[in-house]
């Protein structure tokens, strides 16, 4: 897991240009704290941020190959959890290899297939290649988009980067966020190739992007399709479990230290479970961690998202499987610290208000990282295997517009935006536009039943846009502190397998995940078999929202221009309210205007109507 950046001008020497690539590349050095390297010749200049996972002696980069005709040079990020049988292929091809590193298989991969090799790898990837022969840069991403990647087209050529902020530390990049950007930073809908800022855009999953003289070229080498699903139950519930053993096998591949993230859900437990199973056969114990808030467990009340808390359930499954573990317990005050709440905008370069939430993940990875490098997650399963409650509520499913819009209260986390701004950005425009949009891409199958149907939108719709928002997020805050988070339930082969799987089959006990829960039942306690569906943990504790009340009123004080986006008059009501007692929707305020105060602080963003 790295950091890529680069540059491309083909009227400007970038040999000249050191200190910008530099500084681009070091903006990520979080994302790479175990080594930095540069590549530049005159029209071209590649930046690499390394964390050591496979090969930590021989897998520095940037990683070039000299051919008679030029040099074939590569910046890397990701795994390829195949590696090993992609080298012995071109082996017998004729390559040869001079270190283990997955970089150097990619590599003679492209020069083997071209850009045809990113079809070769399962995995999670986002890499860059110049080939001088041809004088041309391919940013190449990985199927379900796992790992981010930006570019920015200039006069005379392209930025890119993991991050936008590697983009934006090049004086060619500029700061500004027009009226398209904050309708996409206030609604959850994850449009694809959106980046926020102005100019910028992310290169889609599945997509390979190339760039030369005659300009920029965009090609789709994977995308979800709609295939007749012939399997009965039991060979689905067969068929499922047989790619979760491969996968977790593949994907605890490391020279370094790994664990698995423990929530006490289906999901992380299964994983852990059968991560536990691997490893026994090693003669190891896997590790696990789980992130909980003080007096949590013994004071939770429940919500229409959290029924239980985690804590017991995750206790459950360390004791099932035998997981070396450890519970990661955070108060109140750590979760409100200012610096953790600067961290975590700077690590997303968003202000997405999304609060403890975020904080939570970022203090969890921090603690994580220094027992681990490598993490395996339960992220996506629900996704993959229909598991948000809004995926059986009829009334969501009738809705027309995205699931977890009508199923969430999207208002209540805007309401602290100036009304202005609000009418402005007709936000019910946007998403309405972007939902047909959606819809229109989704692959149909002859003979689907009206409910199938329905189904398989709304499968393709949390595929395709809120898979990715969480991804993101996940991706942001591990790399932060330099953990390589993994996500088995993204595997390629597993998503259009059960992406095909009709929706009565998914649902064939009456409940959600169904073919997850009976594929991995034999090695989960009957409690977690048993557990409905809870999101990622919030923090209850009132002292919390006092906290952010307190910030908030000393922030009004200092004349922030982020206020500039906030109804005055919601602010005053909210500020009013009884310390003891702040409603959730002056919680979600306050968590929206402390995370743009940061982000204004940090970026100085022009904003442009």
């Amino acid at each position: 897991m790295c950091g890529i950046s680069g540059w491309v001008d083909f009227r400007r020497d970038l040999t000249r240009e050191q200190s910008v690539v530099d500084a681009m590349c070091d903006t990520m050095a979080c994302r790479g704290p175990d080594a930095r390297g540069t590549y530049t010749r005159p029209h071209v200049a590649l930046g690499h941020r390394r964390l050591a996972i496979i090969d930590l002696p021989g897998g520095a980069q940037p990683m070039q190959y000299d051919t008679p005709d030029g040099e074939v040079a590569i910046v890397y990020s990701g795994e390829a959890y195949n590696f090993t049988e992609l080298r012995d292929e071109l082996r017998r091809r004729g390559h040869q290899f001079k270190t283990d590193s997955d970089t150097e298989v990619v590599l003679h991969g492209y020069l083997e297939w071209g850009a045809e090799v990113a079809e070769h790898l399962n995995g999670m990837f986002a890499f860059a290649v110049w080939d001088a022969r041809s004088e041309q840069l391919l940013l190449i991403r990985d199927r379900m988009g796992i790992k981010p990647l930006y570019y920015y087209p200039t006069e005379d050529g392209l930025l890119f980067g993991s991050e936008p902020k590697a983009i934006l530390a090049n004086p060619l990049a500029e700061k500004t966020v027009d009226a398209n950007g904050l309708r996409e930073l206030f609604t959850l809908i994850k449009t694809p190739g959106e980046a926020i800022w102005s100019g910028m855009r992310e290169v889609e999953p599945g997509t390979v992007l190339s760039f030369d003289r005659n300009g920029l070229k965009i090609n789709t080498y994977w995308k979800l399709s709609a295939v007749e699903h012939t399997d009965d139950q039991q060979t689905t519930v067969h068929r499922v479990r047989e790619l979760l053993d491969d996968i977790v096998a593949r994907q605890l591949i490391s020279d370094v230290p790994r664990c698995v993230l423990l929530s006490g859900g289906l999901d992380s437990s299964a994983i852990t479970a059968l991560a536990g199973q691997q490893l026994a056969r090693n003669g190891e114990r896997v590790r696990s961690f789980a992130v909980d808030f003080l007096g949590q467990t013994e004071n939770f009340v429940p919500d229409s998202l959290r029924e239980t808390p985690d804590g017991p359930y995750v206790h459950d499954v360390a004791q099932h499987v035998g997981s070396e573990h450890k519970d990661i317990v955070l108060d109140p005050n750590s979760l409100a610290d200012p610096e953790v709440r600067r961290a975590a905008v700077q690590a997303r370069d968003l202000p997405l208000g999304l609060g403890d939430m975020d904080q939570s993940l970022y203090l969890l990875f921090k603690e994580i990282r220094k027992h681990s490098t490598v993490a395996l997650s339960g992220e996506s399963a629900d996704e993959v295997f229909g598991g948000y409650k809004w995926f059986h509520d009829p009334e969501v499913q009738r809705a027309n517009t995205f699931p977890w819009l009508g199923a969430t209260d999207n208002v209540s986390r805007n309401g602290a935006l100036n009304p202005e701004l609000v009418d402005k950005l007709d936000l019910a425009s946007y998403v309405a536009d972007n939902y047909r949009s959606a819809l229109d891409e989704v692959p149909r199958l002859d003979g689907e039943s009206d409910h199938e149907r329905r189904m398989r939108e709304i499968s393709y719709l949390h595929l395709t846009r809120f898979v990715r928002f969480l991804l993101d997020r996940k991706d942001r805050m591990s790399m932060a502190v330099g953990l390589e988070v993994r996500v088995p339930f993204c595997d390629h082969r597993l998503v259009e397998y059960v992406f095909n799987a009709p929706w009565a089959l998914k649902t064939f006990d009456g409940r959600e995940k169904s073919l997850l829960r009976h594929a991995t039942a034999d090695v989960l306690p009957k409690s977690v078999v048993e557990r409905r569906k809870s999101p990622y943990p919030s923090t209850q504790d009132p002292k919390y929202a006092a906290v952010l009340q307190s910030q908030v009123s000393d922030l009004v004080s200092s004349g922030s221009e982020a206020l500039s986006l906030v109804d005055e008059k919601w602010l005053r009501d909210a500020l009013a309210q009884d310390p003891a007692n702040i409603d959730q929707a002056a919680r979600y305020g306050f968590e929206r205007i402390l995370d743009l105060a940061i982000w204004f602080d940090i970026h100085n963003p022009t904003i442009k109507l």
